[in-house]
């Protein structure tokens, strides 16, 4: 299955809530978004009495990530949604923008199943795992926490970025992100998270993220698979995305590692000597979208579109109309061949019929030929 939907709450929603937005989404007639974790803030709080006894999950009044616990001399830090919160814990409160409890993320699961609007997430878009700084561990938190809201949430995706190379050595640089990456990951597989956490292709060279590496790093660590965005690609190639093969290409280097099923970001792109200047709506790049949905139309892969596009929706519904009509073209061309061959196989028949018809008279009997033309 094809399906297009936009990076965010679209931009023409009234409402800027989730609800509001995935309501938005389907009535656009797209099947997918992805939530943006754009803005996290963290509050520390001691829980109220009524609180004690009760899970993360089961609380009302804030999204609870992580219980901070003193159990002998050592302190520990929960993030098991289903613990019970007790007297002296310490509770982490994310307050994100985005939802108010892990109630509202898993309605909003249900809600996206049954209006078919396959949900995914982005984590916030500055990511730094080369620099194992305070920032590091942030970013590593804020990870782990889109990780957790996207599997109460019944998504299938996060998407994250790795950060810069910085000025140090390059080979530090990723040998600090394939050390955090693991150790998120052993995270992810002791809390039975189900996202797979995506690597988004990067559009510069100095930011870690092409393709070689990130297929690296999937291929040493389990859970893990490629993010294609094609404007990125394309930027640090100086272009090189232009016809329908181009994608088939690039679309078979990850075949192995996406189980099946591709999940990919698209935009136009201004880019300069490898590098993506800017993103742009789909008609201001040399980012055609047309080759990708002539690819499509021929190989109906199983494929998310996220469009990245300052237009959101708009690019979305683009990339979806586009697509229709290759395919719509290809149907019609396809309908008229066999309509043609048809045709051109009942005349040959036909002929074929009269020429036997022919050569049956003729091999009659003298007799019989002369009887008939007396007749």
């Amino acid at each position: 299955m094809i399906r297009f939907g936009p990076a965010g709450i679209p931009l023409s929603c009234k409402g800027r809530t989730l609800k509001d937005g995935i309501e938005d989404v389907h009535n656009l007639g797209l099947n997918a978004m992805e939530v943006q974790m754009v803005r996290v803030n963290v509050i520390e709080r001691i829980p109220d009495e009524e609180e004690v006894g009760l899970t993360p999950l089961e609380l009302v009044s804030d999204l609870i990530v992580e219980i901070e616990r003193t159990k002998g001399k050592k302190d520990i830090l929960i993030t098991d949604p289903n613990e019970p919160i007790q007297e002296d814990d310490t509770l982490i409160t994310l307050a994100s923008g985005l939802v108010q409890n892990f109630q509202e993320i898993r309605e909003l699961g249900e809600m996206g199943l049954e209006m078919d609007v396959k949900l995914s997430m982005h984590t916030p878009y500055y990511m730094d795992l080369a620099s194992n700084s305070d920032l590091t561990e942030r970013c590593i938190d804020s990870i782990r926490w889109t990780g957790m809201i996207a599997d109460q949430m019944k998504g299938n995706v996060v998407v994250t970025h790795l950060g810069l190379y910085g000025d140090g050595d390059r080979n530090e640089a990723k040998n600090a992100i394939v050390e955090n990456i693991e150790s998120i990951m052993g995270w992810w597989k002791d809390n039975e998270l189900t996202p797979m956490l995506g690597f988004e292709t990067s559009g510069r060279q100095e930011v870690f993220g092409s393709l070689d590496e990130i297929l690296e790093i999937c291929d040493n660590i389990e859970g893990t698979i490629p993010i294609i965005n094609f404007a990125h690609v394309h930027a640090r190639e100086d272009g090189g995305l232009k016809e329908p093969q181009d994608y088939g290409e690039l679309l078979d280097r990850v075949k192995d590692y996406v189980g099946g099923h591709y999940y990919a970001h698209f935009s136009g792109v201004e880019h300069e000597d490898g590098n993506e200047k800017r993103i742009t709506p789909i008609k201001k790049g040399d980012l055609r979208f047309e080759p990708l949905a002539e690819f499509l139309a021929d190989e109906n892969p199983d494929i998310t579109i996220i469009s990245s596009s300052p237009l959101l929706e708009h690019d979305a519904m683009y990339m979806k109309v586009i697509y229709e009509r290759v395919l719509t073209k290809r149907v019609a061309k396809e309908a008229r061949l066999k309509k043609t061959n048809n045709k051109s196989q009942s005349s040959s028949e036909e002929e074929d019929l009269a020429e036997d018809l022919e050569l049956d008279d003729i091999n009659k009997p003298p007799r019989i030929r002369d009887r008939k033309k007396s007749k």
